[in-house]
């Protein structure tokens, strides 16, 4: 039986949200590894560029279509507005990158009625195959916490 976090990416359309000009990397592992499960998949950076040579778009509003869910990677101070961001647009699957979630978000998330998952690493989930993510998820998997 497949756990909620595994389901999350049967979707078919994702926004991946983050900032390349933040100390939190733009999330390239997550958005490379949606591409490469054929998913429509679409960058978010406010500050605009490129991601994978991909045009990256400033908010959910410029995209070219609407997305099934967001993964969202930000830095801790501008989650909040994110998930609020997601809510308005539209997206009512959400989730938080570990570390990145706060009570403010968790609370506009469920005021919002979205479907949220957080404090969990995406790619442990989105990316198959061996990497050190895959460590780490057949540690959890041990431990039953996958």
């Amino acid at each position: 039986m497949m756990s909620e976090r595994e389901r999350f990416w049967e979707a078919d359309s994702y926004a991946v949200v983050g900032r390349q000009t933040s100390r939190k990397a733009y999330p390239r592992i997550t958005y490379g590894a949606l591409k490469d499960l054929g998913k429509t998949v679409y960058a978010v950076d406010p500050d605009g560029g490129t991601v994978e040579d991909d045009a990256a778009y400033p908010d959910f509003a410029a995209l070219p279509g609407p997305v099934d869910a967001a993964v969202l990677e930000l830095p801790r101070e501008e989650t909040a507005a994110w998930v609020a961001r997601a809510a308005d647009a539209g997206v009512r699957r959400i989730w938080i990158h570990q570390m990145t979630d706060t009570p403010e978000a968790l609370a506009e998330a469920e005021r919002r009625g979205l479907s949220v998952i957080a404090g969990h690493c995406a790619v442990m989930y989105v990316k198959p195959g061996f990497s050190g993510h895959a460590v780490h998820r057949g540690i959890w998997k041990l431990l039953g916490k996958y």
